[in-house]
């Protein structure tokens, strides 16, 4: 059993994500060889069962921190928010989304002249409007940015102090 944080657990994880690259590295370069009619072979290092059990032993680890990362998110309380870390997970992934589709709306000019007339009748000038407040979309975006900043200071703090324990 170990105790870490979940910085430390997602950094484990992509150190042992790294390794399993590396193994399935090896085992391609070595699990096939070549030999030319009439030379002799240099049959490369490999051995199957060994490599197998490597690459299980190393999904089993994954598997365990995740999970203990998945527990950890679920029943740890960010106080400052009212909120557990998964719903802090969610909630910023929703915010996110608000936030490009805001970050697009601001940058639209109020009106726009159409210059593309591919498949149009020649009807004169034609203009785009926008048909929301710019002000207002502009405030809630500086707001969301607000939000996310709260949510990603809170989550920063939680998981490089706070530890859990991970069962090997």
């Amino acid at each position: 059993m170990i105790k870490i944080t979940s910085a430390g657990a997602n950094k484990l994880i992509r150190t042992l994500e790294d390794e399993k690259s590396y193994i399935l590295s090896i085992e391609n370069n070595s699990k096939t060889y070549i030999r030319g009619e009439g030379e002799e072979a240099e049959i490369p290092h490999y051995d199957y069962e060994e490599t197998s059990k490597k690459l299980n032993e190393i999904d089993e680890k994954v598997c365990k921190i995740k999970h203990a990362i998945n527990v950890f998110n679920s029943t740890t309380y960010l106080p400052q928010l009212h909120i557990t870390i998964d719903t802090a997970l969610v909630k910023m992934a929703q915010l996110n989304i608000r936030k490009s589709i805001l970050d697009n709306m601001r940058k639209h000019l109020p009106k726009v002249r159409i210059t593309d007339f591919m498949g149009r009748m020649n009807r004169g000038v034609e203009y785009e409007f926008v048909n929301y407040d710019l002000d207002k979309v502009n405030n809630d975006y500086k707001e969301i940015c607000e939000q996310i900043i709260e949510i990603q200071l809170a989550l920063d703090t939680c998981n490089q102090t706070i530890t859990f324990e991970i069962e090997w």
